[in-house]
């Protein structure tokens, strides 16, 4: 085969090239115009949080930053409208970690139970905690908020974490996932003469890291969006959420909604999600689609 024919074989046709190129030119301007179209809003909102109250409710509003960042701020973080943001703001972080950590510790050892021991009904049990996917929160507020004021848990966090920490879902998960690993591991362990709990520690627990992350992210979000349970279970401003905050800021009646600092808040209740995201991003995709744990 001559040198020119071996080239025409290797390179891709002139036509190939030009096709490859627009398609590759029109999925990135799609995706552009899909993040600036998700993204408009919150720089609305930011605009909005740096600027004065007369700037906002007069039109047209400016698309460019004002000059009050630091005091609008300052006031949403430290004085707020009812409560301080940077209270809520803890109370948020303390609840959402609380939840997330709750529902991975005890859906690893529920799972666990389920694939590696062997005791009578067992499935039952399974089938059981499954079907409590069925029967969320607002299904059985009433019943859940009646044993949670029996114990004297009002306005504290372990009334707003402790009836949230169960997980149907993130058991599932977990016990698909250990019956993927191979039998062999679990008979080896055995004949080391390491206990049970040894074998789930110096095993399973390390394999299943990137599981544990992808959860994490998710029930993180779900804790931290959790409007109607804290609402309920909290009577004490002291322990206001940030959802409920932002919530008990716009007016009634008469009043006037001090929107700056409303902005200003929501921007501060969107930071945590994101960090949490963007730093456990990668164990979180390949929690999901990594099939080599």
């Amino acid at each position: 085969m001559t040198d020119t024919a071996q080239n025409f074989r290797n390179d891709p046709a002139p036509g190939m090239v030009e096709k490859k190129g627009a398609s590759l030119w029109f999925s990135h301007a799609l995706m552009i115009l899909g993040v600036l179209v998700v993204f408009f809003p919150i720089w609305l909102a930011f605009v909005a949080s740096t600027v004065t109250q007369p700037e906002i409710v007069q039109p047209p509003m400016p698309l460019l930053p004002g000059d009050q960042f630091w005091n609008n701020y300052r006031q949403a973080l430290f004085s707020g409208v009812n409560v301080p943001v940077a209270t809520m703001l803890l109370n948020s972080l303390v609840m959402a970690i609380g939840i997330a950590v709750g529902k991975i510790i005890i859906s690893l050892l529920s799972a666990f139970a389920i694939v590696y021991f062997k005791f009578p009904g067992k499935m039952l049990f399974f089938w059981l905690i499954f079907l409590t996917l069925m029967l969320p929160v607002e299904v059985r507020i009433v019943p859940t908020y009646e044993v949670v004021a029996s114990f004297g848990m009002l306005n504290s966090y372990g009334g707003l974490i402790f009836p949230l920490i169960a997980s149907a879902t993130a058991t599932f998960l977990f016990r698909q996932f250990y019956m993927t690993v191979p039998d062999e591991l679990a008979e080896a362990a055995r004949v080391d003469g390491a206990s049970p709990m040894r074998f789930f520690r110096d095993i399973l627990f390390p394999m299943s890291r990137t599981n544990i992350a992808a959860l994490f992210v998710i029930l993180f979000i779900y804790g931290w969006n959790q409007y109607l349970w804290p609402l309920l279970i909290t009577t004490d401003p002291e322990m206001n959420t940030i959802v409920m905050g932002i919530k008990q800021m716009f007016p009634s009646g008469d009043d006037v909604a001090e929107w700056p600092v409303i902005m200003a808040t929501s921007i501060l209740a969107m930071i945590p999600p994101v960090i949490v995201v963007i730093s456990m991003q990668k164990l979180f995709i390949r929690g999901l689609v990594d099939s080599e744990k």
